[in-house]
């Protein structure tokens, strides 16, 4: 937040959309109260309002993005729908979402913006339905409102997006962000110093954790996770693209060493598969527990008891494992699940065993924040008692279960044996770092820089997380502290160690005209040098080549990582480097580079919660997301629950409060949780600031108290009074400060991607 005050000390514009006047909001020039889950149709008319008022960066637009590529004539969206859509499934097909191409299996381009099978054509009239005034009654925010975000937004550039949980935790979370990225490609503000898209994380190694494949359906380096249908390398490699293979090579040459040569696939069969059909997210986990699929859960540091939506699940789920084993500060709910009131201790099974963790502070090792910031940390103390680093109690148990495993020879033990595993007698996290950097394979040394690793053959090097070669090339620079800023922007090159190469801004090749010159003197990144003949500048060049210029198809490519070359105003399913002939032997054809599929659709479409006040104004037959992932079976209607339930955090307590409600301090700061209410809600429940009063949905019901406050205000939507209850969500039953678990009353229903809606369901409130 400093950085941004001190933006507005030199005279930058702050917008604030929230649907609490917050603190953020207090420090705003513009503030505007949406009603949570409708962010898409605001930003749609923003969208809609920049194209009819011919507000975009034609230049940008034309040369940086897929604007001119023609769409297939197959595509098409009917009352909610786009085509390839399975009723029965509830999945699209995507191939009419793909391009016309050429004999070359390359994208046709159009002549002009106005050609309608242009991506551009398919975008305004996509968008052409998003008025601000249809945008008003569906959001709550005043026309005049949204229009003054849009003028103000569009006149400010370079302009940034900031954004957090707000955004992505709905059924449209993946499509409300690239709504983010329409309008932000549509302005040029993509690769530029003040431009982009940034995530505020929710704490410090977010990005770190996703890098490493914190997700169910990525590998480390976000490559895509193998399928249950892929069984060899060449399989996964016909749908991913032959850009993958280096990268899972090299994964698998860390993780398996010798043991993974060309003759064994380089081990592709010692990982396991996933089946997309499960979807196995982390909040589907836990229904799975419940119908026996899973026996043990290893749980570090989470707290899903307090933290999952429709927890009562999570309650379930863990009452079925045979084993449950917690790593972490306290004995969090999750720990003592057992114990909560209500529940029948006798008919549970699960022997729980609980691992004392070390604290951020007590372990050495990185944190990546969002600017993709590699930080090292030294341990500053010592842990408490028998406390130990996450390292030291996954290397324990590695080391124990392989000598259970020693000797046996069934195929699916050998990926536990044949694993390399050197992070020494007492396993140090700077061997981890260094693995993740990548070694020469033939003399065991460590690589450079990532352009080495980049021109090593297939099989020649091994990185943990390609993204991260080079961080210990040359000593480890995660750990530099050079706070020099010669840039005057920001980019701060020798702190710490930026992936990937230390570029501090991604697409900085679209900062540059088409000559290759900063189109910004003020904010110059990279440019051209045309006496040494390559790219050059304050901060690293984000280029296919650096000896490429810009007149060179290399030297063009502004989105090196996407298979057209350009930012994606529609997210087409094409893949890159299709042959024209099919392979002479029969088999499948490999192109290289895939386009990321939103499997919601490829533009962003209004959908209204699953739970909602409303039906949908743009088509009611269609109302909610289509492919959404409707786990809870008890469904809320607005006659029994008339009102929308936010949830959110507060200063005070992080998270589901397994650390933070064991300060005393911060317990007498924020000592329970509450239900915010407006003055106009207050008075027609009859209820006053500091009553208790009892808030419910449809799949329970808890008893807080309430502040009654101006945050929230009452709105209309389609012309009917609406009100927003917000309420915090940090509190279980443990602790030193125990308190009703607002996750009792949330709905499990997730966006493809697998992010629960907390943001947006129906309850109603009466005095206690």
């Amino acid at each position: 937040m400093r950085w941004i005050n001190r933006a507005k000390e030199k005279g930058a514009k702050i917008i604030v959309v929230d649907p609490r006047f917050t603190a953020t909001a207090s420090k705003a020039d513009l503030f505007a109260q949406i009603r949570p889950g409708t962010d898409i149709v605001y930003l749609g008319a923003i969208i809609n309002y920049i194209l009819e008022n011919k507000l975009f960066d034609r230049n940008y637009v034309l040369n940086y993005t897929n604007a001119l590529l023609k769409v297939s004539k197959d595509y098409k969206l009917e009352e909610g729908l786009f085509s390839g859509y399975d009723a029965k499934t509830r999945k699209y097909a995507v191939v009419s979402w793909g391009y016309q191409l050429g004999p070359d299996n390359k994208p046709l381009k159009a002549e002009s913006l106005e050609d309608q099978d242009s991506v551009f054509s398919k975008l305004k009239t996509h968008y052409s339905r998003y008025t601000f005034e249809t945008a008003e009654k569906i959001s709550g925010i005043p026309a005049a409102k949204i229009k003054e975000i849009a003028d103000t937004f569009c006149k400010g550039k370079p302009g940034t997006i900031l954004y957090a949980l707000g955004m992505t935790q709905h059924t449209t979370a993946t499509q409300g962000i690239r709504a983010y990225a329409i309008i932000q490609l549509l302005l040029g503000n993509i690769g530029k110093a003040g431009g982009g898209i940034n995530a505020l994380r929710g704490e410090p190694n977010v990005q770190g954790s996703t890098d490493m494949a914190n997700l169910y359906n990525s590998l480390p380096g976000y490559l895509p996770y193998p399928v249950n249908t892929d069984k060899t390398m060449r399989d996964y490699l016909v749908h991913n693209g032959s850009f993958y293979e280096k990268h899972l090579v090299a994964l698998l040459k860390a993780w398996f060493g010798e043991n993974a040569t060309k003759e064994n696939d380089y081990g592709f069969s010692y990982l396991p598969k996933i089946n997309p059909a499960v979807n196995g997210t982390f909040v589907k986990l836990f229904d799975m527990m419940e119908k026996g699929q899973v026996k043990l859960l290893f749980n570090v540091g989470s707290n899903p008891l307090v933290s999952q939506p429709n927890r009562q699940r999570v309650r379930a789920g863990l009452a079925k494992l045979d084993m449950l084993v917690v790593s972490d500060l306290f004995e969090i709910e999750t720990a003592q699940f057992w114990r909560e009131p209500g529940v029948k201790t006798a008919d549970i099974k699960t022997e729980v065993i609980m691992f004392p963790a070390a604290f951020v502070y007590e372990k050495d090792g990185t944190l990546t924040n969002s600017s993709r910031w590699i930080q090292w940390k030294d341990a500053a103390l010592k842990p408490l008692g028998e406390a130990k680093p996450d390292l030291e109690i996954v290397d324990a148990l590695f080391k124990k279960i392989r000598k259970l495993y020693a000797g046996s020879t069934d195929v699916k033990d050998a990926p536990i044996l044949q694993a390399r595993w050197d992070y020494g007698e007492e396993p140090s996290a700077l061997k981890v770092l260094q693995e993740l950097s990548g070694y020469d394979e033939a003399t065991g040394k460590l690589l450079p820089t990532i352009a080495d690793y980049l021109k090593a053959p297939i099989g020649a090097a091994s990185t943990g997380c390609w993204i991260y070669a080079g961080v210990t090339g040359n000593g480890n620079l995660a750990a530099r502290r050079k706070n020099a800023d010669p840039s005057g922007l920001g980019l701060f090159r020798d702190w710490s160690f930026a992936w990937p190469g230390n570029i501090r801004i991604l697409y900085n090749r679209a900062s540059c005209d088409d000559k290759g010159q900063p189109i910004d003197a003020k904010r110059k990144l990279i440019w051209w040098d045309i006496a040494k003949n390559v790219w050059t500048g304050d901060d690293g060049a984000d280029v296919v080549d650096k000896t490429k210029g810009p007149d060179t198809p290399e030297g063009k490519q502004s989105f090196r990582m996407n298979p057209e070359g350009v930012g994606r105003l529609f997210a087409a399913s094409y893949m890159s480097g299709m042959p024209v002939t099919p392979p002479a032997d029969g088999l499948p054809a490999i192109g290289v580079r895939p386009g990321g599929l939103c499997v919601d659709g490829p533009m962003p479409e209004f959908y209204e919660p699953t739970e909602s006040p409303t039906t949908n104004l743009l088509h009611p037959k269609v109302s909610g997301s289509p492919v959404a992932l409707v786990i809870s079976t008890l469904i809320g209607k607005s006659e029994e629950f008339p009102y929308v339930l936010t949830t959110y955090g507060v200063v005070e307590h992080f998270g589901a409060g397994g650390v933070t409600r064991n300060i005393p301090w911060l317990n007498e700061i924020m000592p329970e949780p509450f239900a915010e209410i407006s003055k106009n809600l207050a008075g027609k429940i009859g209820v006053k600031e500091g009553d208790m009063v009892e808030v419910s949905s449809a799949r329970g019901k808890i008893t807080v108290r309430a502040i009654v406050t101006d945050r929230l205000q009452s709105y209309k939507v389609n012309g009917k009074d609406t009100e927003t209850i917000g309420m915090p969500w940090s509190w279980g039953f443990a602790s030193l400060s125990p308190g009703p678990s607002t996750n009792d009353l949330t709905i499990a229903t997730l966006d493809p991607a697998g992010t629960p809606e907390y943001k947006a369901c129906l309850v109603n409130i009466r005095g206690a």
